[in-house]
């Protein structure tokens, strides 16, 4: 492994078994942990919709959180090298997924939706074309083999928030 190559491990272990193992689909949970050494142990599941537990995060949640997070990381770190000062960074991301028939299915589409505020005087215009940047050197998104858009919503932080 070079220096340009990073590795990451993860343990994901089922605790699901609720007695009876997998013998039937409707027997077992879908509850399960996820370790990273030095890091809080998150508690996962599926989507409520396939049977999962709401309280627990799920795969679908993670991969949007993955993208909107790794688009704002990268956005922070151009805003800093441009001068532009960021105040205030909020995403409210959306996925589409779409089931096959097969009982499969993809995303087909995420949405970025950052709502940014800048200490003035700050240039908008740059701070527009900053997104650009951002996802096109963002890992998670440059991994997908789905549409990552962004509808950024940028103001001065003196400005009033706008309707969405």
């Amino acid at each position: 492994m070079t220096s340009d190559t990073h590795r990451y491990r993860v343990d994901v272990e089922w605790t699901g078994n609720t007695g009876a193992g997998t013998g039937h689909y409707g027997d077992y949970a879908r509850d399960h942990v996820i370790r990273i050494e030095g890091k809080p142990v998150l508690r996962g599941s599926s989507d409520p919709a396939f049977r999962g537990d709401p309280t627990r995060h799920n795969p679908e949640d993670l991969l949007i959180a993955s993208l909107s997070s790794c688009h704002m990381l990268w956005y922070l770190h151009l805003c800093a090298d441009a001068g532009l000062v960021v105040e205030r960074y909020r995403d409210q991301a959306v996925g589409l997924l779409e089931l096959s028939g097969a009982g499969g299915g993809r995303f087909r589409d995420v949405l970025l939706q950052p709502q940014v505020r800048f200490r003035p005087p700050a240039d908008l215009t740059l701070a527009k074309t900053l997104h650009a940047r951002a996802h096109a050197l963002c890992f998670i998104a440059s991994s997908m083999n789905f549409p990552v858009r962004w509808h950024p919503d940028l103001a001065q932080a003196n400005e009033p928030d706008q309707e969405r």
